[in-house]
């Protein structure tokens, strides 16, 4: 919790004057015992009606006032505790954004959910309970035993014995509670994560009849959730009982000595009344205190789980500015992209998912990666706009190592389309601006034109004013596809990399998309990564990936003659095997399955 105060300064101010009030009221009701007193010894004794109403205004007055305090206290403190879950938020979230590849593949998604949302507002309530109550129960409980001295001190030794076996109690729950309420929110991120599979992949697992597996499965994990919140339940349920207990005998014992020393004529009954007031005053604040423990703990647990993502190092370091910046001349003289033995592991791998990669790629070169399943393309590609560092080796864009790029200034030059075509509600004007904020609607729809996604736009009510729904799920998979391919030429990027982004489209629309890429700029450099040979075979070099080893660099014709595991891939995506033919080359259009 240490760690998260620093984003409580912007609220120093709120967060003394809540427990401040706080305690002049908790001041105010320690008056109260005493007044009572002096109406019993003097009004009541003397039979002075008087003196007993002017008394009882009095009270009138404290309990008015007492109001007052109270009121302010609860709202500087909610100002306090509403300002740092606020500022709390924003700093995990921005902290979150930073986060490389590697770091998120790492920490699960629905792990950060919980924290950024439950964690969050459980310490929220921590701060504004502990603002209000962390120091007046305390104060009312230490100063009740102070004022029991100034009435008796033979009698007030009931209290001073009582409040130590009551706080070692307390504190023992504590220690015990604050370690279980942490496992608490682990089965609570167990539980998001297969609620958000079972949410996202509903019609898999319909696909599949696979209902009855979920739900066991939700419910074995929602059980152990339930498990371990009873467990915390019954300890933390465990002070309330205690407590009464222990002031109940200390009660008990007060009265029994109390009546002794009134017996004897050492104490007068309004004294009496006045240190029963006061051992009052102790049971509801030590209860108070006991909740407030409990609300601590929730939050205490929540706080580290919370400063955890906050101290974990995002994976990447930048320079505050790009390093060994070059003119113009010169940034058109250097290769668009460059990798010089390039090695890649991913975190927790035991093998190489890359390994020693040597290529250069002139600006305004297509090039076309393909490989089978797991063979290391999308790696590739990620490495480029730097969302992963490389374990070996260098990868430079326009002559400089990416590692010496400013945070943000990297991604300018490089438009990006991966794999999953992710849309975000919003209009669809809104989403094509994430490739510029500036961009015109001449712009957006230029992009869109090339993009093959004119009918998508055409064809809904408002165009470019039609609301996305989240992730895009009132569009298909190749209309989303292709939005996000013109999301990415909004931005005039100078290297654009679609990573399997035309899947989802047809043989048509996949051949009028090559078609009008074929008309961007010159010095645009564009990298497709495919499953398909008919989708890069017009490219300048087509780059083969096998097992994250380079077995193939060259054209398509070159490669249906020197590349093996490229001459299969494509052979088995037409209906006539194209082998290898001595004093051969492929001619015509290719037929495809």
């Amino acid at each position: 919790m240490k760690y998260l105060l620093k984003y409580l300064k912007p609220y120093t101010k709120e967060s003394i004057l809540a427990p401040a009030f706080k305690l002049v009221e908790a001041l105010l009701d320690l008056i109260v015992p005493l007044v009572i007193s002096d109406i019993i010894k003097v009004g009541v004794k003397n039979n002075d009606r008087n003196y007993i109403l002017m008394r009882f205004l009095f009270l009138i007055g404290l309990a008015a006032l007492g109001l007052a305090f109270s009121i302010t206290a609860q709202y500087f403190a909610a100002k306090a505790s509403v300002g740092f879950a606020t500022v709390l938020r924003e700093k995990l979230f921005d902290h979150i954004q930073k986060f490389s590849f590697e770091k998120l593949d790492k920490i699960k998604t629905e792990t950060l959910i919980t924290r950024i949302t439950g964690d969050v507002n459980q310490v929220q309530t921590g701060v504004n309970m502990v603002l209000r109550l962390l120091l007046r129960s305390p104060f009312i409980v230490f100063g009740a035993l102070i004022v029991a001295f100034t009435v008796n001190k033979k009698a007030a030794l009931v209290f001073a014995v009582s409040i130590p076996v009551l706080a070692a109690v307390i504190f023992a729950i504590m220690a015990i509670t604050i370690p279980l309420y942490r496992k608490v929110q682990e089965k609570l991120d167990g539980v998001l994560l297969t609620t958000r599979e079972s949410l996202t992949g509903v019609r898999v697992i319909r696909a599949f009849c696979k209902e009855e597996e979920q739900v066991r499965e939700f419910d074995e994990k929602n059980d152990a959730l339930t498990k371990m919140n009873l467990l915390v339940g019954r300890i933390s349920a465990f002070m309330n009982p205690a407590t009464y207990v222990l002031i109940n005998i200390a009660i008990c014992v007060l009265f029994w000595q109390s009546g002794r020393f009134v017996y004897d004529g050492v104490l007068e009954q309004g004294d009496v009344l006045a240190l029963y007031n006061l051992m009052a005053q102790m049971i509801v604040e030590l209860i108070k205190l006991a909740a407030l423990i409990i609300t601590m703990n929730k939050s205490l647990a929540c706080a580290d789980r919370v400063a955890a993502v906050l101290r974990e190092d995002p994976g990447m370091v930048y320079p505050e500015k790009t390093m060994s910046s070059w003119d113009s001349n010169e940034k058109k003289s250097v290769p668009a992209v460059s990798f010089k033995d390039v090695c890649f592991t991913y975190a927790g791998a035991k093998e190489e998912a890359l390994t020693g990669l040597n290529f250069t790629i002139e600006k305004g070169e297509t090039v076309g990666i393909i490989g089978g399943t797991g063979s290391g393309k999308s790696t590739l590609v990620n490495l480029i706009p730097r969302f992963y560092d490389v374990s070996k080796g260098s990868v430079e864009v326009f002559g400089k190592d990416v590692k010496e790029y400013a945070a943000g200034e990297l991604v300018h030059h490089i438009g990006m389309v991966p794999q999953k075509a992710v849309l975000f509600a919003g209009s669809i004007r809104d989403n094509m601006k994430w490739g510029r904020e500036d961009a015109s609607d001449e712009e957006i729809e230029k992009a869109i034109k090339l993009a093959q996604a004119k009918e998508v736009v055409d064809g809904k009510e408002g165009r470019l004013d039609y609301i996305v729904e989240q992730g895009g799920k009132n569009f298909s998979g190749g209309q989303k596809q292709r939005l996000t391919i013109a999301r990415a030429l909004v931005g005039n990027p100078e290297i654009l990399i679609l990573d399997d982004s035309s899947s989802a489209l047809d043989y048509a629309t996949d051949l009028n998309l090559r078609k009008a890429l074929k008309t961007l700029d010159d010095d645009i450099t564009v990298f497709i990564v495919s499953q398909r040979t008919s989708s890069i075979k017009n490219a300048d070099r087509i780059i083969v990936l096998d097992d994250g080893d380079i077995v193939g660099i060259g054209t398509h014709e070159e490669l249906l003659d020197s590349c093996e595991i490229y001459r299969e891939i494509h052979n088995s995506q037409t209906k006539e095997p194209s082998a290898k033919r001595e004093g051969s080359t492929l001619s015509g259009k290719e037929v495809l399955v």
